[in-house]
């Protein structure tokens, strides 16, 4: 087997939790009185071009939330919306940093994500400083499961795919990589993915895991 030369990183769900999701959406909602049902009717019609930065944050928000006038403002919205971005409890930030102070690894980012909660993200948790590259929905304007989000970060860095590894929480995200020959894991928690890695002859000390 050819040397791991590459890892390629979800961030929702590995490194920190999920930025949007249903969970973090719906305690935003609570917080300020919105009607769940419309809001996910709205959300529907609208996430996956707002994750592929074809409309604005101010533009989501506008069919989403207010379409109507509101007796808060939006920056209370976006700041809740922040909020929710925490360092994932049991997640894997404390493995990307060891791979990254070693030198020895090419690391970057591929993850759906709108602009406005990506830079946000990337920026308040130092991933900026770890991450060599970001193939990021929102940068690219494709995301994942799509195959080529993942063909995409194999031919910008040059990498054959089987020198490369893909850890993500999801298992349709992981198949996909998986398909085009990439080591994929399907994160489980950082135990199981240093045991994974380890496997593809990455070593992450014992002392990061306790």
């Amino acid at each position: 087997m050819d040397a791991i030369s590459t890892i390629l990183w979800d961030v929702g769900g590995v490194l920190l939790t999920n930025a949007w999701d249903r969970t973090e959406r719906d305690a935003v909602l609570a917080r300020f009185g919105l009607d769940p049902g419309e809001f996910e009717r709205r959300h529907e019609d609208v996430f996956e071009r707002f994750e592929r930065d074809e409309i604005s944050l101010d533009e989501y928000l506008r069919r989403t939330v207010f379409f109507e006038p509101r007796r808060f403002a939006q920056s209370d919205f976006v700041e809740a919306m922040r909020a929710q971005s925490r360092v994932l409890a049991g997640g894997a930030l404390a493995i990307l940093r060891q791979l990254a102070a070693s030198h020895e690894y090419t690391l970057a980012a591929v993850n759906n994500e709108s602009r406005a909660l990506n830079e946000f993200r990337l920026t308040n948790f130092g991933l900026a400083d770890e991450l060599d590259a970001f193939f990021s929905s929102c940068y690219l304007g494709v995301r994942k499961p799509d195959r080529r989000i993942y063909q995409i970060a194999l031919d910008v860095l040059g990498r054959d795919p089987e020198r490369v590894v893909f850890i993500d929480d999801r298992a349709e995200n992981v198949a996909a990589a998986a398909g085009l020959g990439i080591h994929a894991i399907r994160y489980q928690g950082s135990t199981q993915l240093s045991d994974e890695l380890a496997r593809l002859g990455v070593r992450i000390t014992q002392n990061v895991l306790d």
